[in-house]
């Protein structure tokens, strides 16, 4: 998953948990933690992949879980972020905290689910804001998402996250497409 961000974003570490595929198994759990309010998916994901990277020295030092965020609009509609619980599970798993209040989406964006890779880097280029700046600085930052197709939203949350003092990210999804 590295390879996803080199020359994009100075990225410390990358995992996805899962092989996302069309009609598959991954594709059918993501869609009911989305679409079908089945949240405790994200919370068995987050348990899963906390306890295999509890094994990994690269991930001992991770400060805080921040997860990409959804537009205030699509979270009203939806009534929760798919990847808040996995992010917990994780920061749980790996002693972090979890904050949800430094990254926020300013701008509501159509789903990137049919967007070919530049429509997605072009719909995500200034979406994303830092506030609280402080609460991150000289820290190392997991950023967590769902899915990772393109990387272009990761690489848009990062580039905000990493203007700050000293902050260093590294990435987790439930799934690679």
């Amino acid at each position: 998953m590295l390879k996803v961000f080199y020359g994009r974003i100075p990225v410390e570490n990358a995992t996805a948990l899962l092989r996302f595929e069309k009609k598959g198994i991954t594709q059918n759990l993501i869609h009911n933690l989305k679409y079908k309010g089945f949240e405790e998916i994200g919370e068995f994901l987050g348990n899963w992949l906390g306890g295999e990277l509890q094994n990994f020295p690269e991930y001992q030092d991770i400060d805080m879980v921040i997860p990409v965020p959804l537009h205030k609009k699509k979270l009203r509609k939806r009534g929760y972020n798919q990847v808040a619980k996995f992010g917990q599970a994780l920061a749980t798993s790996l002693k972090a905290e979890y904050i949800e209040d430094v990254l926020v989406k300013v701008t509501n964006t159509s789903s990137q689910v049919t967007k070919n890779r530049l429509t997605r880097w072009l719909n995500n280029t200034e979406v994303f804001k830092v506030i609280n700046s402080h609460k991150i600085e000289n820290k190392h930052i997991l950023l967590v998402d769902d899915i990772i197709t393109t990387g272009a939203t990761m690489e848009a949350c990062g580039t905000v996250l990493l203007k700050n003092a000293n902050t260093r990210i590294s990435i987790a999804t439930m799934a690679i497409a």
